[in-house]
């Protein structure tokens, strides 16, 4: 069942990305360099692709939804495992499980397509910019 607006989605990626990022120094395990790592990157790539998904607070509109939320999907299995995959399950592994679980559920009950008003808005600024 899908019933997270895609406003909504990605307002909360503007938010989850610089957490992830900053997530080795707020929660003590950035001497774990593969955990921070991790983090770091995965932070990052949301960011980025947040950027450019074509929805309301996307600032590019390069990436389809449909598209950004099998991403997500596919780095929050990443970031689930990761502390078993890259062996520091033993140092810190609860973070990424969450983050990873988080990003799997987001990615399942977030709409697949952006708001009637945002689409009609951005098809008829499309046509009038050719």
């Amino acid at each position: 069942m899908r019933f997270i607006p895609t406003r909504f989605h990605g307002i909360l990626d503007y938010i989850v990305g610089p957490l992830l990022i900053i997530s080795p120094w707020i929660f003590d395990f950035s001497d774990v360099s593969w955990a921070t790592w991790t983090m770091v990157i995965a932070g990052v790539i949301i960011l980025i692709q947040t950027i450019l998904t074509d929805f309301e607070v996307g600032l590019v509109h390069k990436i389809p939804m449909k598209t950004h939320l099998m991403m997500d999907f596919g780095l929050g299995v990443i970031l689930a495992l990761s502390p078993w995959m890259f062996n520091f399950d033993d140092r810190v592994y609860m973070p990424h499980l969450i983050a990873g679980i988080f990003a799997i559920i987001a990615s399942l009950t977030t709409h697949r397509t952006p708001s009637r008003s945002y689409t009609t808005s951005h098809a008829t600024h499309r046509h009038t910019d050719v």
